[in-house]
């Protein structure tokens, strides 16, 4: 396939130019998916990681340009039409639910997704997340499009013109409890990261407290419990590379008990990371919101600090404003009633003109 075909995008119904880069609804198989395609700001503008050398507190994060996207191009696809959990801090779950994304939808995806900025030929880092309408851990075809993946690097630059030094697919669960499939799921992704990408996969856990009422409360009593999960956290394999990631998008009524985490969870295989819960219409309309969160250092303090001294890597990660208004971050859904009125000039990254 010649590079002028491949970078017609394929069923883009619509798009919305952000600062950051796109968000697109696409007509697949079964409907409309949405997908991210955007650039990243670098972990010294919006991370605070001890371990990792980001000592700075952060007290904010300016609207700024992301770095090329041939240092590091972010992609994020839907592997639901909308989602079977029921959380109150996300808008996909009024997206009408219509099941699984196929491999080829998630290839459509990814391809689209890549055709938005045709100049660009190369890039040194690829993260894939599947993250932005449904738990990838229904879908069984997410493990068998990151198998491919890994071994069509070379077609991928064959059909698309694009050169990828390193992909880097990163996988999240709410760790649904009616799901039978759960550990076995969990188990092949940790197969996946550790053996097939030799560490250069991601796995993350949204857990968002340690309280287990607000737990039920927050994921619509669909989560697993932390004591169950603790379990099946014991069983996994060492990780290769980065930690397993325990996630806690932070609400300022939220507890993250230092302690609990380190009775249940491995420091050595398991980090922390905690993001300010986003403000998008679903946590507008049920009251859950980070005091502060995108302009204050105080939320973060003293969580950072006790999970610290229990022996954690901890990864704060704060969005810009940008971000927040560009829906980019979690769950956030156009499809969901959402609404983005922009043009291309709008978008901030090195290096692209529109």
């Amino acid at each position: 396939m010649n590079q002028d075909v491949s970078r017609t995008p394929n069923g883009i119904v619509r798009t919305f130019p952000i600062p950051t880069g796109y968000l697109f609804v696409g007509d697949y198989s079964k409907g409309p998916l949405e997908t991210l395609s955007i650039g990243d700001y670098g972990k010294a503008r919006n991370v605070k990681a001890d371990f990792l050398g980001y000592t700075k507190e952060i007290e904010g994060v300016p609207n700024t340009y992301c770095m090329p996207l041939s240092d590091k191009w972010v992609v994020t696809v839907s592997t639901q039409y909308g989602c079977p959990m029921k959380c109150t801090f996300c808008d996909v779950p009024n997206v009408p639910f219509r099941g699984n994304a196929s491999f080829e939808d998630l290839r459509k995806q990814l391809y689209n997704a890549l055709s938005l900025f045709p100049e660009v030929s190369y890039t040194e880092r690829l993260n894939l997340h599947y993250a932005r309408m449904g738990d990838p851990i229904f879908n069984e075809q997410v493990f068998a499009f990151s198998r491919w993946l890994h071994d069509h690097k070379r077609q991928i630059q064959e059909e698309m013109g694009l050169r990828i030094e390193v992909l880097h697919p990163v996988l999240t669960t709410s760790l649904p409890r009616k799901f039978g499939k759960l550990e076995e799921r969990i188990q092949e992704w940790c197969s996946i990261k550790n053996d097939v990408y030799h560490g250069q996969a991601g796995l993350q856990f949204s857990i968002n407290s340690t309280n287990e009422a607000q737990r039920t409360q927050m994921f619509g009593n669909q989560q697993l419990p932390l004591d169950d999960f603790a379990r099946i956290a014991e069983r996994l394999p060492a990780p290769l590379s980065r930690k397993y990631c325990l996630n806690f998008a932070y609400s300022t009524d939220f507890e993250i008990d230092a302690g609990k985490v380190a009775a249940l969870f491995d420091r050595d295989k398991f980090m922390v990371k905690i993001t300010p819960i986003h403000n998008n219409n679903a946590c507008r309309e049920n009251g859950i919101v980070t005091l502060g969160g995108y302009d204050s250092w105080a939320p973060y303090k003293k969580p950072e600090e006790d999970l610290q001294k229990a022996g954690f890597d901890v990864l704060v990660f704060v969005p810009s404003i940008d971000e927040e208004d560009g829906l980019v971050t979690c769950g956030n859904a156009v499809l969901g009633g959402s609404t983005l009125k922009t043009t291309e000039d709008i978008i901030k990254i090195e290096g692209i003109k529109r």
